[in-house]
């Protein structure tokens, strides 16, 4: 099977591991990697990475979990991206900060100054014609899809989405995208996810360096881990694997314009 790794921080692992990706991507199928960034650190080490192989496509963004970064910061970042925008493949990864909202657990977290620079960086999807890459879980998810219809953000891709069904419904009705990580094989909420949501607005991820447990414990998250998640979407959906695999290639591949 030809595989795409929809969405993987490949800046985060260390030379060594990022050596090994590479040199058994061909052998593991996998035709390209999307790295998604950060912050600027992380975008221009994306854009090194990018321009050393051609299967390693570049996203640019600013993650929503860290704590809240000062306005020159984000200021910064976006015109750094203006000015590479023919480098990269898609704004991201950005979002909402449920983890870090969760954990604060403070009614003085600022999630309004969160909801407004996600809203900069949909603006500048727009106006730049790229698609986004989401991090928008649980209840995040509805303001994000807020903000996609404002703005008429059609090309969305909700990374390793998690949520209630009425958001699900919402988001398949406006033709957004998600991705699938490893856990499908252990996770009973993403099988579920799997069986609710077409095929046809699916893709497949790592989200490596992120740990995976089950068959996964104690490995470093590779993308060849798509392999086994293909074959359990296939179960899941009664569908012949190779089909699976083509339509989620060719998701990724349009999507992505590669």
């Amino acid at each position: 099977m030809k595989i795409i790794d929809a969405h993987i921080h490949f800046d985060q692992y260390e030379k060594d591991k990022r050596d090994v990706i590479l040199q058994e991507m061909n052998a593991a199928g996998i035709d390209y990697i999307i790295s998604v960034s950060t912050n600027l650190e992380s975008s221009i080490k994306n854009l090194a990475l990018s321009k050393d192989d051609r299967r390693i496509k570049a996203a640019f963004g600013f993650h929503p979990e860290p704590p809240l970064p000062e306005k020159a910061v984000i200021d910064q970042l976006i015109q750094w991206i203006k000015e590479n925008q023919g480098n990269m493949i898609a704004i991201g990864e950005v979002g909402l900060p449920y983890y870090a909202r969760q954990a604060s657990r403070s009614e003085m977290f600022p999630y309004e100054s969160y909801v407004e620079i996600l809203e900069r960086f949909v603006t500048l999807a727009a106006e730049l014609h790229k698609p986004i890459i989401l991090h928008a879980v649980y209840d995040d998810a509805p303001v994000v899809c807020d903000l996609l219809e404002k703005h008429k953000i059609a090309s969305a891709h909700f990374h390793w989405f998690k949520g209630d069904k009425q958001t699900m419904k919402r988001m398949i009705q406006n033709g957004y995208f998600i991705s699938v990580t490893p856990d499908v094989i252990y996770e009973r909420e993403i099988q579920e996810l799997v069986k609710e949501y077409p095929l046809e607005l699916m893709m497949v991820e790592t989200d490596g360096p992120w740990p995976f447990e089950g068959p996964f414990s104690g490995q470093s998250t590779h993308p060849k881990m798509i392999q086994p998640s293909i074959s359990k979407i296939s179960e899941l959906k009664n569908i012949a694997v190779k089909e699976v695999s083509e339509i989620l290639y060719e998701n990724t591949s349009q999507f992505y314009t590669l």
